[in-house]
């Protein structure tokens, strides 16, 4: 059996204010081309299949197209929710579809009710955990506490209870989104740490067959069997060395026989630059990054203005600008020194469009400022 393990899709979310539905779908086509090439008999979707819980109709659309046309390819769907999707709406319906080949695994109650998918050595048990917030499930599970540890201890005893009840099932593969101890995080991952410390131990899925893990970006192998595929496409500048896909994985009697990176295509490539303006400006040495998503900060001992407009026009994909702030020895100082050093309620304001807009404030907004000071001023007296 080939299995082609995804997560985080992340459908409808852009990048620092840039659509990404193009490259979303990009990303579906690679992935039917992906199954119809490698024989890929199930994909797994390990949550945060949408990016918010009410996502974008053309978003909705999207995933329904995928759907179809995985299943028409001829692979079975198996899908469970993350901390980003509504659960109950991406699960609507959901024994309805099973019998079409998509399965999806978001209620608390299909938790220890497996999709058993059989090939030559037999049958398959795959069982999706959906992503359990400890302050609402802990209860209902029977757990320890109010954990997130606790929550999936639980949800995996009652897997391994509904498996010793098959004996003809000799092997088995979990799905779950959660923060598991070893992994590496990015910037774009939303913190799942309210209700107790998020992470939990790799121990956990011990005596399964392979663990196919969601929430974290990087694709990255835990154990041999425990792994995250990460995000189909990098969602912050922390993910630029990420690689992005999936896992592609053999199943053979005796369990897992390989595990492949699958790449994903590049939309478009993440550039981090550090420097003057007018080097960033003229050398040739990033000619790379003209086509990038770029993130500059500049080192200049003065801020240009116009900078930002001056970037663009070698890097039109520019979505960030920082300027680091400096003292004479070319220290960089934090914002906060930077006020404490402020003499006057303009200098503080001042400081605050600085630091916000990457540049320093014009003599018309000074002007504006001092008028707007005076009246509070002015304002706060006749009080």
């Amino acid at each position: 059996m080939r299995i082609l393990h995804t997560s985080d899709w992340h459908l409808g979310r852009s990048f620092h204010g840039v659509g990404l539905a193009d490259a979303q779908r990009a990303f579906i086509d690679f992935l039917v081309d992906t199954i119809t090439r490698e024989h890929v008999d199930v994909v797994i979707v390990a949550g945060d299949v949408y990016d918010r819980a009410l996502p974008p109709p053309d978003m909705v659309d999207l995933l329904d197209d995928a759907l179809g046309r995985i299943t028409g390819a001829g692979a079975t769907a198996i899908v469970t929710s993350g901390n980003h999707d509504s659960a109950r709406r991406l699960g609507f319906a959901g024994r309805l579809i099973e019998n079409s080949g998509v399965s999806l695994r978001t209620r608390l109650a299909d938790i220890e009710r497996p999709l058993i998918v059989s090939d030559e050595d037999g049958p398959v048990a795959f069982y999706g955990i959906p992503y359990l917030e400890p302050a609402l499930t802990w209860e209902l599970l029977d757990a320890d506490e109010r954990s997130h540890h606790a929550v999936l201890t639980a949800a995996l005893d009652r897997i391994r209870a509904d498996l010793s009840d098959r004996p003809d099932v000799g092997r088995s593969i979990v799905i779950a989104h959660a923060f598991v101890t070893g992994g590496e995080p990015s910037d774009s991952e939303r913190d799942i740490g309210v209700g107790g410390v998020c992470s939990v131990s790799s121990a956990l899925f011990d005596g399964f067959d392979y663990a196919a893990l969601g929430h974290l970006h990087g694709r990255q192998r835990i154990s041999e069997t425990v792994r995250y595929s990460g995000s189909p496409l990098p969602y912050s500048f922390s993910e630029a060395a990420q690689g992005k896909g999936g896992w592609l994985i053999d199943l053979d009697a005796g369990g897992v026989a390989a595990v492949a990176a699958v790449d994903a295509p590049e939309y478009r490539r993440l550039a981090v630059l550090t420097g003057e303006l007018a080097d960033l400006l003229e050398s040739d040495s990033y000619a790379w990054a003209e086509d990038a998503f770029v993130s500059v900060t500049l080192t200049d001992t003065t801020r240009t203005h116009g900078a930002l407009e001056r970037l663009r026009e070698r890097f039109p994909h520019i979505v960030q600008l920082a300027f680091a702030e400096r003292v004479d020895s070319g220290r960089t100082v934090s914002y906060a020194k930077r006020l404490a050093a402020a003499t006057t309620d303009v200098d503080v304001c001042a400081g605050f469009i600085a630091h916000v807009s990457g540049e320093e404030a014009t003599e018309q907004e000074l002007d504006e400022l001092r008028t707007a000071v005076e009246e509070a001023r002015t304002a706060d007296a006749d009080l």
